[in-house]
């Protein structure tokens, strides 16, 4: 194995006969090495819109969610919330109000969810003072209710915070009988906006944020709340807490980690990741065949060592290692340089940000594109590729020493 593994190496960084060799041998290397950049760079920028954007959910949507199983809405005292709130982890637990309606300012309509959430709900949720782009973070003051609406919405209705117009919405009444008009279908109430909010596009167009005792008024909600939600420290599994959760609970409830509530979006963007990453696999298959024409090209060249090493006594079992392991050794030089580079480039976005985004006119939620390398993807990227080379050298050389690997005495 030794001695296969040394005649590999020398062949591999020596002059041979024929420069079309050589030149084929550094284009098997430049395609494994393309090829492996290309799987490093793109996993690394999918890792790195996964983490924006789960970072980005994750200031508006909490921990662990709790919905009814059926209707819209519940009561409290269905289920034992108390024992809830003292499970190991929670750290908070927040009813909160949540409906569509339609919402007025001045000669504009948008149709949006009010949600209404405690005073406090800055501390409680990921809604910090870096969230607000204008005004401040102010539900209530001296009993008056404030909203504060998010970035979507306060531009569909060109809501402003130095202008005097109230935002006026308008809710389906419940238990309406008669000839429906506007005066018995829909409730009307009136709030002004007090902040502006910014966090994801899909969030920022769809919410705005209220009191919870107006939600309750204006939804005629009485002690019945749309959801509950749990924050949990830092560290805590949501998985376990959620099966803590399923058991006090029952049958009666859908508790929803973070990641469940945005599952289909989170699905997508993995098929995307693995799909790309099994599309780049197949063009370094494709790549591997130029390490065909070159081991190819390396046996003829090398038919009077390999004449040389068999009057010696090697059998054709040595032979096919050597070339064995020149194949291999191309593999991996390629997969050791394209770790290695493209490890180097993501480096270089990170740090200075240079492949920006095009067009962006500030409406993204980054100017840059965001990369993340993770080490599970550099094994798997240099499990793969060598594991290719390995098959690519591997078959073809069982045939092609069968016709050029012949004994002298034959």
């Amino acid at each position: 194995m030794k001695t296969a593994f040394y005649i590999a190496r020398r062949y591999l960084i020596s002059k041979k006969s024929v420069n079309v060799i050589n030149l084929i041998s550094g284009i098997s290397v430049a395609g494994v090495t393309v090829g492996t950049i290309a799987l490093v760079v793109i996993l690394s920028v999918f890792n790195g819109l996964d983490f924006s954007i789960k970072s980005l959910f994750s200031r508006f949507d909490p921990d662990i969610k709790i919905v009814a199983a059926k209707g819209k809405s519940f009561e409290l005292t269905d289920g034992n919330f108390d024992e809830v709130k003292h499970l190991n982890g929670v750290v908070s637990l927040t009813p909160v109000i949540e409906d569509d309606a339609i919402l007025m300012y001045g000669k504009h309509e948008y149709f949006a969810t009010v949600k209404g959430v405690p005073t406090n709900y800055n501390e409680i949720s990921g809604l910090d003072s870096s969230s607000i782009t204008s005004g401040r973070f102010l539900l209530e003051e001296n009993q008056v209710p404030f909203a504060v609406v998010g970035q979507g919405v306060a531009y569909y209705l060109s809501v402003g915070l130095t202008f005097i117009d109230p935002i006026q919405i308008f809710t389906l009444k419940k238990g309406t009988s008669g000839r429906p008009n506007l005066a018995n279908i829909f409730n009307h109430n009136m709030i002004y906006a007090s902040g502006i909010f910014q966090n994801q596009q899909e969030i920022d167009s769809k919410y705005i944020l209220v009191p919870f005792s107006y939600a309750q008024e204006l939804y005629q909600m009485g002690n019945q709340v749309s959801a509950v939600e749990l924050g949990l420290k830092k560290g805590v599994s949501a998985d376990l807490v959620q099966l803590e959760i399923s058991r006090i609970l029952g049958e009666k409830f859908v508790i929803k980690t973070q990641f469940q509530q945005h599952e289909l979006f989170y699905k997508v963007m993995q098929s995307e990741k693995w799909v790309i990453f099994l599309i780049l696999a197949f063009v370094l298959v494709i790549a591997s065949f130029n390490m065909l024409g070159s081991l190819l090209l390396l046996i003829i060249d090398k038919k009077t060592d390999i004449a040389v090493l068999q009057s010696m006594g090697a059998n054709q079992k040595l032979i096919r290692t050597i070339f064995l392991f020149e194949g291999w050794m191309i593999s991996l030089a390629g997969a050791t340089f394209g770790v290695f580079l493209g490890v180097l480039i993501c480096w270089i976005q990170i740090k200075f940000g240079i492949l920006k985004i095009p067009g962006n006119d500030g409406s993204f939620i980054f100017s840059v594109y965001p990369v993340e390398v993770r080490i599970s993807d550099l094994i798997a990227i240099f499990v793969l590729v060598t594991g290719i080379g390995f098959l690519a050298a591997w078959y073809p050389i069982r045939f092609i020493s069968g016709k050029y690997l012949t004994s002298p005495t034959k």
